[in-house]
Formats: C-alpha cells, structure tokens, sequence
C-alpha cells in the first residue's frame, strides 16, 4: 500500500521506456520553462487523484509551472492538426507515484489558447484543459510567456526567463522534474495511466527575470508564486509519443 511521502527508491531515467502497442497521439513541445518550487508533500498530496501519492526528491514534493509552445500536434494517426493543433499551452503539474510504481505527471490546469484543442482534451483524456489567449514573445534572450484566462482575467500567468548556454546534464533533480514517462488522469473516478516517451532532454540553466502569476493559486497552491523557485531549467524541446491509456 503506498502513503503519503512514498520516495520511490529508483532514480528516473533520462532514457525513456518503449510504449507498448502503437502511439495514440504526438505532439512537439518547443521552447519550454521548467520553473519549480519544493513544498511539503502534505500540501500537494489531497490535489492528487485517488490511489496516487506525492513523489519526492531528497524529501519533497515539487510544483512546476511550466510554459512551451505546441505544436504538429496528431491524433489517432492523423496528419499535423493545423492552426487547432498549435498554440502555447501554459501548465501547473505536480509528480505522482501510483502503487505499482509508476511515477508520472498530475496536471492541475492547462491553459491553451486554441478552444477545439481545450475541448477534445477535455473529452478525449479528461485533462483540466482552460480555454485562454496565450503568447510567446522573444526579445535580447528572454522568452516572455503570458496566459490570461477567457472569461477569468484574473486567472492569469505572466513569467519571463533567460536561459544561459550552460547545459545541464547528469543532474538528478534535473531528470526528476523533468523526464517523465507518463501523466496520471481520472476518468469516471478511476485513475488513468497514459505513457509517452520521446527522446532525452536537452537542458540549460536559466534565470527568472519576473513573474506575476495567479495559476498557483488557482489550482490550490496559495502562496508558492510568490517564493524564489527552486529550480529553473530552459529546453529547446522535444517530439513526444503518446500510448493507450492503461
């Protein structure tokens, strides 16, 4: 039976697992903000769905808040969505662990800006997808990430990073915030698997020069935005593959 603050004792591999059976979706990510914070596993476990436990590095649970650009987005074989299938998506994830093992994402929100997309997330995987305008703008290095939500201006996410040319690589806490083969959903009350994989990061260290954020707070985390993060990270991106749900 797994608890809450379960430290699952295997390091995450940078190097995804094969899917089983043929992908069901893929998408490119580009130009993504890995920004996180520690907090108590107590404050995140009860915002996880049923049977998952908060999944911990030296002792913590972590909140990301993570911007990217979407892209050539497929489903069930179809070719690259055009203009619904590209758009910069804006989230707040936390890390899970169910008990078989399996350690993977837990979304709390997903702003995005194309509202076909918002939909069929919605019913295809029951993703808390928010319909939102949402940009990305770069200017003398810095990537500018804004997300304010259609009908809830209030609900919003202003973040500005600068990445640096230092790679990150072999960094434990680096591949646990970020190498995850898999996303944890509820479907009809009953958790849900669905695994991806795509190829290893490529990873810079990146400074936070602002952030005017709302999300956080929004998805049950009072009070986080407003602390220095933990971790900043920049990547150029990857293409990723998506299994059936197990």
């Amino acid at each position: 039976m797994i608890v809450p603050g379960h430290i699952n004792p295997e390091p995450i591999s940078s190097i995804a697992p094969p899917l089983l059976g043929r992908a069901i979706a893929s998408q490119r990510w580009s130009d993504l903000a890995f920004v996180h914070w520690r907090v108590d596993s107590a404050i995140v476990a009860p915002l996880l769905p049923v049977g998952l436990a908060p999944d911990q590095f030296n002792g913590s649970a972590w909140v990301g808040l993570i911007p990217f650009v979407l892209d050539r987005a497929t489903l069930f074989g179809s070719p690259p969505v055009p203009y619904f299938g590209t758009f910069v998506e804006v989230n707040v994830r936390l890390y899970a662990v169910d008990d078989r093992g399996r350690r993977g994402v837990v979304f709390l929100s997903l702003e995005a800006s194309r509202l076909a997309a918002v939909v069929a997330a919605r019913a295809v995987f029951a993703l808390p997808y928010v319909w939102s305008r949402t940009s990305l703008s770069r200017a003398d290095g810095v990537f500018r990430y804004r997300s304010t939500r259609h009908f809830a201006p209030a609900k919003h996410s202003s973040l500005a990073i600068r990445p640096s040319s230092k790679q990150v690589i072999g960094d434990p806490l680096a591949d646990f915030l970020s190498a995850r083969w898999g996303l944890f959903t509820s479907i009809r009350g009953k958790t849900i698997f669905l695994p991806n994989r795509h190829e290893p990061w490529t990873l810079f260290e990146a400074t936070l020069e602002s952030l005017d954020d709302t999300l956080l707070a929004a998805a049950g985390l009072p009070g986080i935005a407003g602390r220095r993060p933990d971790s900043v990270l920049y990547s150029p991106g990857v293409t990723t593959w998506f299994g059936a749900a197990r």
